[in-house]
């Protein structure tokens, strides 16, 4: 594990958090919102996908669910076991890509908040605090991917719970869950103010048909799918 040997940034609710890892949202509020309808007791398994701080799976850890949280970011599992510590809450947080790190694995509910954010970039970058937001041309470079492997890394009656950017779609998502199989729909909306990222690149996404002119705010989805 690389040295940590940096600032931390400490956080509402008693987080901290590396430089450069995604800290809490109004995504990450609408998610856990929208968590908080489902069923995570003592028995249920649960995926987290993009942990970043950690903060919507010690949620889950706190009402009794045994979880899992996968990042592809070093600073994000630090920062997600460090937390984790401080709370003296289970939490099993592994690196890496979440396909690779839960192969045959299924869970009753699996919930991210990907990246998700449009970018000039074809591949999503590497590295770097912009790897927790920037997702392509399209902005679903990980939303594809997760709608595609949700059947194998969901149990028979699981939940999969996914936040966006209505600017990503979520026509599309709905329809990729649809054909592998899970009944979807859009459990909850939020509309937000444009953030630095968004602003940065409002000439680029209006070229790109992606928002309109002089356009201030973003439609937030979460997507609900089940396997049956």
């Amino acid at each position: 594990m690389p040295s940590t040997a940096l600032s931390l940034v400490t956080l509402p609710g008693g987080l901290v958090a590396l430089p450069g890892v995604y800290q809490p949202q109004a995504d990450t509020r609408l998610l856990a919102a929208a968590l908080a309808h489902e069923d995570l007791g003592p028995r249920a398994e649960v995926l987290e996908i993009g942990t970043g701080t950690g903060a919507l799976a010690l949620h889950a850890a706190t009402r009794g669910a045994r979880v899992t949280a996968v990042d592809v970011s070093w600073p994000a599992v630090v920062t997600a076991r460090l937390n984790a510590w401080i709370h003296r809450l289970p939490l099993r947080v592994l690196h890496g890509d979440f396909e690779a790190r839960t192969t045959g694995r299924r869970f009753d509910v699996v919930f991210s908040n990907p990246p998700y954010v449009p970018a000039p970039d074809r591949r999503p970058p590497s590295r770097g605090p912009e790897r927790a937001w920037d997702a392509g041309l399209d902005g679903r470079a990980v939303i594809d991917r997760i709608c595609a492997d949700a059947p194998a890394l969901l149990r028979p009656g699981g939940v999969l719970l996914l936040v966006h950017s209505g600017m990503c779609g979520a026509e599309e998502t709905l329809d990729r869950l649809g054909w592998a199989g899970l009944a979807a729909e859009v459990m909850a909306t939020a509309s937000v103010p444009w953030g630095p990222v968004l602003r940065s690149r409002r000439a680029w996404l209006e070229q790109q048909g992606l928002a309109a002119a002089a356009e201030e705010r973003e439609e937030l989805v979460v997507i609900r799918a089940r396997r049956a």
